[in-house]
């Protein structure tokens, strides 16, 4: 429900607001949820990129220039011109959208290993606390993790609370793309953690990736800053209205490296960041799962020509929070009533809110028949 609908349910809407206060802070408290500062802007080292005239050519603007523009760049290069920008700008080919696929699997390599010689360093500093030199030692880990033979880092940002995007597939020359976009609490450290695995964009992916045969490349991306707890930061729009250029850039950049428009499956917060991504997002399906919300009061309202699907389990608690947008608080329309207009996906067997993408669900069944097409 959202202001211009105020006649004739203003009295409606301050309730609903005011349980919207009341669910969020009886659930875990207002002071749970500590505000993050969203990470935006171009990749780290920018600024040192654009300074670059090795080339005797004029690099693309991190920060102004397209994923198509960044494309048609590396189109003309040839491949000693690519090790050389990869040598010597990681961090941007790593990150820059419409780059080649390969190209910023190998920067990101590179970047990660710099990361973790330095988060080294950090842990046997005599100058740091104990504190920091455990913080370094995770790091280290983390790192060594993400180098793993075999893993594709599309994207890797050490910066705040740290990004990345995973590929599982072979994204270069796959028929069906899909991208999961995460909720709250996901960063680096939470990409893909062991316990609540189908919580996690890694784990999300990689159920869809096995579920499909094969037959769709599944992108995990953290490329935005989420929410932490249940704090304001997870009740109004200020992160996601950050996160959701950056997605939009990320997708365009995929189609502008041959890939196939993709299915975005966008669960809980993340799904207010594809509400408010959706009418500039390159995808053939829209997938929210566990929604808050999308900002909008119906599909017509998202200017989007992709498939808009929504997901909700009767068990998951998302459903008890009053589905508003008043003074900025909340994210509106529930994506799953009728009235919004969105096809329904069945979750009947999924469990909570994390247990959409579990094996042997029926939403995961759903899934991936639209990640491959398969649905009329």
């Amino acid at each position: 429900m959202r202001l211009h609908s105020w006649k004739g349910r203003g009295r409606r809407t301050l309730v609903a607001a005011a349980l919207t206060t009341t669910v969020v802070a009886g659930t875990a408290g207002w002071a749970t949820g500590s505000e993050q500062s969203p990470l935006t802007g171009p990749p780290p080292g920018a600024a040192s990129w654009r300074a670059d005239h090795e080339l005797g050519l004029a690099l693309p603007d991190p920060a102004t220039a397209g994923p198509a523009r960044v494309a048609s760049f590396f189109g003309g290069l040839d491949a000693a011109q690519r090790r050389e920008l990869v040598a010597r700008h990681p961090t941007v080919v790593g990150n820059l959208d419409g780059a080649p696929v390969e190209l910023r699997y190998q920067a990101n390599i590179r970047s990660l290993k710099a990361e973790r010689d330095r988060a080294r360093a950090r842990a046997e500093d005599p100058s740091l606390t104990a504190e920091d030199h455990a913080q370094a030692r995770f790091l280290v880990a983390r790192y060594t993790e993400l180098l793993d033979p075999g893993r594709k880092i599309l994207a890797f940002d050490p910066r705040g609370r740290g990004q990345v995007a995973e590929v599982y597939g072979e994204l270069a020359d796959a028929e069906h793309v899909s991208v999961i976009v995460p909720g709250s609490d996901i960063d680096l450290s939470s990409f893909d953690r062991s316990a609540d695995p189908y919580g996690t964009p890694a784990g999300m992916a990689r159920s869809l990736y096995e579920a499909s045969g094969g037959r769709t490349a599944v992108v995990a991306w953290v490329g935005y800053t989420t929410p932490v707890g249940l704090g304001p930061d997870a009740a109004t729009g200020r992160l996601a209205e950050a996160g959701a250029p950056r997605l939009v850039r990320f997708v365009q950049g995929l189609t502008a490296s041959g890939a196939p428009r993709p299915s975005v499956f966008c669960h809980s917060y993340g799904s207010v960041v594809c509400g408010l991504s959706a009418a500039r997002l390159p995808a053939s399906d829209l997938v929210v799962l566990g929604s808050p919300g999308l900002r909008a009061d119906k599909v017509a309202e998202l200017r989007t020509s992709a498939r808009v699907w929504a997901a909700r389990d009767d068990s998951d608690w998302i459903s008890r929070v009053p589905n508003v947008e008043v003074f900025g608080l909340g994210h509106g329309t529930d994506p799953t009533d009728p009235s919004f207009g969105a096809r329904r996906v069945p979750a009947h067997r999924a469990e909570g809110h994390t247990g959409y993408f579990a094996p042997g669900t029926d939403s995961l069944r759903a899934f991936t028949r639209i990640a491959t097409g398969a649905t009329s």
